[in-house]
């Protein structure tokens, strides 16, 4: 087993002759909250579609526990490593449809009270589960996105400006949420933020400028 769960090896990636990452490598271990900061447009949320393999870099390698992810099954990779996005996206007509798919995917029963609980995690009840999904607002659409994220607890869990539409109070809940899975499950956090909160909470901050690593803390 690596002594770090991911290693990003000399990460480049180019679009349309634009360079947007240049040569990015840096290590994280297992239960490491990260967080990289810096301009925006400057490469963060394309490092972290890569990471997540959503995007496939340029040049350069992704390790995840010692293994390429390339060779990973790619399923069994998102199982694990799971990206969530800046706006939520949920789907079919309630929350149900949308707490009941991991189980789905992976051929199993669903486990509502297992849902309930995880949706009274982040201060939505038992009657959310068949609330339509037209009737949420943002804040509540981040929550159950989140929960289904959550319902099979990844490794390793990539945050993309999360937090950056929602008020105060939506951002508390998720905050209080993300803090349990850091500091009493060790889920390894790697969040792209502006958030000064989220800043600081972070064990190290790397900042990325123009698609180079410019400083770590």
């Amino acid at each position: 087993m690596s002594e770090y769960q991911l290693k990003i090896e000399s990460v480049s990636f180019q679009a349309d002759e634009q360079l947007i990452l240049d040569s990015l490598s840096f290590n994280v271990r297992k239960g490491e909250r990260l967080t990289i900061t810096g301009p925006s447009g400057g490469g963060k949320s394309t490092l972290l579609k890569i990471i997540a393999s959503i995007v496939d870099p340029t040049q350069g390698k992704i390790y995840f526990n010692g293994k390429d992810i390339q060779e990973n099954d790619p399923l069994a990779y998102r199982q694990k490593v799971a990206y969530f996005f800046q706006n939520a996206t949920l789907f079919d007509q309630t929350v149900r449809d949308n707490v009941s798919f991991p189980y789905e995917i992976r051929d199993e029963e669903f486990d509502e009270e297992k849902c309930v609980r995880m949706l009274e995690r982040v201060k939505l009840d038992r009657s959310y589960l068949d609330k339509p999904i037209k009737d949420l607002s943002g804040g509540e659409k981040q929550r159950v996105a989140l929960v289904r994220n959550l319902l099979f607890q990844p490794e390793v869990l990539l945050l993309d400006e999360v937090t950056s539409s929602l008020d105060a109070e939506n951002k508390e809940i998720i905050y209080s949420m993300l803090d349990e899975l850091n500091e009493e499950e060790a889920v390894t956090i790697l969040a792209v933020t502006h958030d000064e909160r989220e800043i600081n909470k972070a064990d190290r901050v790397l900042t990325i400028t123009n698609g180079r690593l410019e400083d770590s803390e």
